[in-house]
């Protein structure tokens, strides 16, 4: 069955055809975000976030963009939101903190994405760690553009941007991995 008529059926209220849209995009939508959120049970429960989001607002895509391009813009829009929560948790922890009323530490541990090679982990990790200090737009079209390989007009569809706007991005956001990285490789 073609990819429009599943969709369709999905929208209808078949629980099959939303199965098999699940089954088929489920990796490209746990790829997109862990590489955002870089966490891997974060990556699952955004995930389930993302399909969830995407079930509920099926009946409101109308097929004028591939249907992985709408999806990827949720992934996306779902990982940011989650980067956000964390940012505000951290700022909440360190406020309690401070007051003597966390006695709790959150351990960090070195992140690896599955499609990365064994021989290339430690330059990922560190590539990865990275971009978690870029700005979210930056680290957006990053992850779209380099880990998920999308073009630089599949990644503007997903941004609901410019090609000329992700081609800044990009630029940007190598600039400052090359500054960030700098200390690393000096």
């Amino acid at each position: 069955m073609n990819e429009a008529l599943i969709i369709q059926a999905a929208k209808e209220g078949n629980r099959a055809a939303f199965t098999q849209i699940v089954e088929q995009y489920q990796h490209l939508v746990y790829n997109t975000v862990l590489g955002i959120v870089q966490q891997h049970e974060e990556a699952e429960d955004t995930a389930q976030e993302v399909f969830l989001q995407m079930y509920q607002s099926l009946h409101s895509f109308k097929g004028n963009s591939k249907f992985s391009t709408w999806l990827y813009r949720i992934a996306v829009t779902k990982a940011l939101e989650a980067e956000r929560k964390k940012k505000t948790k951290k700022r909440f922890a360190v406020i309690t903190s401070v007051f003597g009323l966390n006695k709790e530490e959150e351990t960090v541990t070195d992140f690896y994405h599955p499609g990365v090679s064994l021989a290339e982990k430690e330059q990922a990790a560190v590539l990865f760690k990275a971009l978690k200090k870029l700005p979210e737009t930056q680290r957006a079209a990053f992850v779209l553009i380099k880990t998920e390989g999308l073009s630089y007009d599949e990644a503007s569809a997903v941004l609901k941007t410019s090609v000329k706007a992700v081609e800044a991005l990009m630029h940007r956001a190598k600039e400052n991995l090359r500054k960030i990285l700098q200390q690393y490789y000096s």
